[in-house]
């Protein structure tokens, strides 16, 4: 499929830069892609480590306060993220399908949404930050340094959505770098400020907890600010033309066809921290401690695996509106054997040097003894969730975000919590871990059976035009 037959909506021809997901080998492309995103999480998970790793220098209830607001946190990245896969999987596929005014549309849409997203945390910031930590501790001090922390994300949660909107759209075109760029400076302004607002250095007043909070907020602002001055200053191949905007339910539709089933898949791991921090806490504070550091250290695994889903979603979702079977299975492939090693290599790091990870976050001797052990019978997942996070990648891409729905559902929700409870019944809080690999299993068996039926009913039926 040479570039001069790719021809534009209302007969124009279509930029070469648009073209690349159509032409530029599968291989190349998907580097190009997925490295700068990979580069850009990799940096968002240094992040959230060294804000715990400054945290836990205050103490441990200002650790235990930041793990118990973790899973609010974790709801609005689900919300930011799961809305800009489906918009994200929309624009590629109109895009692939030569639908230039359709893609323009979703744009627009999108951008909308995501503000309304924001205002819902809002609300919930102003008047339920304190209800919710009292919910999980009757210790004040954890009270204390969780209602301010939580109160400060939510309400301000808005740059966080409006930069994730920006850096949405422009995946969807296939431009990687550009929001590689803001998210990166968004980072590296959070992690300078974490120190300074937390211990109030160069004169500013301590902050404590408080101060992480500020300091990710800031680091959103400068997010959102270069990722929308990147939209909206460059070219791209979607214009943004909110003077115009007219709602489309059809849209709004399609958006959220893909992306609602994102949103409930990754807010099921929300629920399910909050279900797990309600079984340790009956064991002791440190238990959800040594939960919270895990899931901040595993963001240093997952994340680069997230960076390749986000690269690799556009390719597959482009090839398929295209009808390019042989180009879509390659992008899987070769995103399979790239997640399964990234996994792979995070799975001996965490069998290997658990007591030093431990370590990072001041552990005290308990978080200790319960830590290591956590870390190394939970990272035995790694390997099947690297499965499943591909092939959830492809169900979204073809538009099926509802099975990634139901593999997340047995992973998150239907299996881990009446695992994690029986076992804590029958073990204690050392059985609690088992509940992750064996979760995970059951998880990759479904999402086997799912891929090979889509493939069978729905890709092997697709033209293998090849460039």
């Amino acid at each position: 499929m040479k570039e001069t037959e790719l021809l534009k909506e209302n007969g124009g021809q279509i930029p070469a830069e648009l073209n690349k997901m159509g032409t530029m080998p599968v291989g190349k492309l998907l580097f190009s892609m997925s490295v700068p995103a990979m580069f850009s999480m990799l940096i968002n998970a240094l992040y959230n480590i060294v804000d715990s790793v400054f945290v836990g220098m205050i103490g441990e209830p200002a650790l235990t306060a930041v793990s118990l607001v973790f899973p609010v946190q974790m709801l609005m990245i689900s919300v930011a993220v799961g809305t800009g896969v489906g918009l994200s999987s929309l624009i590629s596929r109109r895009l692939g399908e030569k639908k230039q005014a359709e893609a323009d549309s979703a744009a627009d849409h999108g951008l909308i949404l995501f503000v309304i997203s924001a205002m819902v945390f809002t609300v919930f910031g102003l008047f339920f930050s304190r209800a919710f930590m009292n919910a999980f501790t009757a210790n004040p001090v954890v009270a204390d340094y969780g209602t301010s922390y939580c109160f400060i994300v939510t309400v301000f949660s808005v740059f966080l959505f409006l930069s994730v909107a920006g850096e949405k759209i422009m995946q969807g075109t296939g431009n990687m770098m550009l929001p590689m760029i803001a998210n990166l400076t968004g980072a590296i302004t959070n992690i300078v400020l974490d120190p300074i607002l937390i211990f109030g250095l160069f004169g500013l007043p301590r902050m404590e907890v408080a101060g992480a909070a500020v300091a990710t907020v800031i680091g959103q602002v400068f997010g959102m600010a270069l990722n929308l001055f990147f939209l909206l200053a460059f070219k791209h191949h979607v214009h943004i033309s909110l003077s115009k905007f007219r709602f489309n339910a059809s849209t709004v539709k399609n958006i959220y066809s893909v992306g609602l089933p994102s949103i409930i898949m990754q807010a099921i791991g929300s629920v399910m921290l909050v279900g797990l921090n309600s079984i340790l806490i009956a064991f002791s504070e440190a238990a959800v401690a040594v939960l919270g550091i895990y899931y901040k250290l595993q963001s240093f695994v997952f994340m680069p695996v997230f960076g390749l889903n986000q690269g690799t979603m556009p390719i597959m979702g482009y090839n398929y509106g295209a009808r390019n079977k042989e180009r879509l299975m390659r992008a899987f492939w070769l995103a399979l054997i790239t997640a399964l090693v990234i996994m792979g290599l995070g799975m001996a790091l965490f069998q290997i040097f658990p007591t030093q990870f431990m370590m990072m976050f001041n552990a005290s001797q308990e978080m200790m003894s319960i830590g290591v052990r956590a870390l190394r019978l939970i990272s035995l997942c790694f390997l099947p969730a690297a499965v499943g996070i591909i092939c959830s990648t492809l169900f979204q891409a073809v538009g099926h975000g509802m099975l990634s729905l139901l593999v997340s559902l047995l992973r998150q929700l239907i299996l881990i919590l009446p695992m994690a409870y029986v076992l804590s019944r029958v073990g204690g809080v050392e059985s609690v871990w088992y509940a992750f690999p064996l979760a995970e299993i059951f998880a990759l068996i479904a999402s086997i059976i799912f891929c090979r039926n889509i493939y069978r009913k729905e890709i092997q039926p697709l033209e293998d035009s090849r460039s």
